[in-house]
């Protein structure tokens, strides 16, 4: 390691609302014998709730709590100050539910790297929280790699808490806190909505969002494949520019999280396409470089294109 590059310090990002369980989830987390690392642990709390540390409990001794009351203090001078302060070993934050993650990610040092990011909800509140604050629960659940729902009944039906998580995210772990206090891991299995193995792969207006979650999370399934679907078309002004997208918008959460999301059709002079046309297109993925992505990505070389009416529902979700 060179002698001006500091060393990398793991954290662990724990995500939720107020009275979630965060504070809970941390001090049983310290409790643990077997979580012992070498060094100072520095826990970062961003709100303060009913529950308090009791650092008596902690397997370590050596652990020191700061506060941050207010989303403007999460400044790139903060952490570094912080670790200069403490030389932390190990830091962990309980970050407040109501900030954007994004203010986290933006001043996160570079040496400080997040090891894994665990949300935490209580059942008996989720709903509330989902309708009213769709946004906030979109933001905490699209990047964490666990989920942990608390205060679950023993008998009670976990399929609508399944599909909470499952409407942003298919990679995050999923698990279930009851209140007799034993634990269970999510087995719910999640086929997906058109048959990946068919020799052309239907989508559905419908499921659209599902499938271009599914190809950007596992891209390389994808390569070789045939797919038909019904998109939209984009491209430039440039009439000598063969290439296009054909995608759809997809709403993640609300209105203002519309994003349009579509696939690099490099284009012959075949296929005569106007910006905005509604399309039928069959294609083959493969997977290179392009720049519009500015990385690999998912390439359709179009076998045919046919027009198509607008979708009846025009901006794909994630919700039937």
């Amino acid at each position: 390691m060179p002698n001006n590059q500091q060393p990398e310090t793991p954290v662990y990002l724990f995500t939720g609302f107020l009275e979630a369980g965060k504070t809970k989830l941390i001090q049983e987390t310290l409790e643990d014998k077997e979580f012992q690392p070498d060094g100072k642990i520095l826990i970062i709390c961003c709100e303060e709730g009913i529950e308090e540390y009791d650092p008596s409990s902690f397997a370590s001794q050596d652990v020191a709590v700061e506060m941050i009351e207010n989303p403007e203090d999460l400044t790139p001078e903060l952490f570094p100050s912080l670790e200069k302060k403490h030389r932390p070993a190990l830091v962990m934050v309980e970050y407040n539910g109501m900030w954007p993650l994004d203010d986290f990610y933006q001043v996160l040092p570079e040496n400080w790297f997040v090891y894994q990011e665990i949300l935490s909800i209580d059942a008996t509140t989720v709903r509330v929280y989902n309708q009213n604050m769709r946004q906030q629960m979109f933001d905490k659940l699209q990047s964490c790699e666990l989920v942990m729902f608390n205060r679950v009944k023993p008998d009670e039906d976990v399929t609508e808490y399944h599909q909470l998580v499952r409407t942003v995210s298919r990679r995050s772990r999923i698990m279930y806190e009851y209140t007799d206090g034993t634990m269970d891991a999510d087995t719910i299995q999640d086929p997906l909505p058109f048959d990946i193995d068919a020799e052309i792969i239907e989508i559905a207006d419908n499921v659209y969002a599902e499938f271009y979650r599914d190809m950007s999370e596992d891209l390389k399934k994808y390569d070789g494949k045939k797919v038909r679907f019904k998109g939209l078309v984009a491209r430039g002004p440039n009439p000598l520019e063969s290439a296009f997208a054909v995608g759809r918008h997809i709403m993640t959460c609300c209105a203002a999280d519309t994003t349009y999301c579509g696939m690099v059709c490099p284009g012959t002079s075949k296929w005569k396409v106007r910006n905005r046309d509604w399309i039928w297109i069959t294609a083959k993925i493969t997977i290179g470089y392009h720049k519009l992505y500015g990385s690999d990505g998912p390439l359709l070389e179009a076998l045919d294109i046919q027009p198509a009416e607008p979708p009846e529902q025009p901006v794909a979700t994630f919700f039937a």
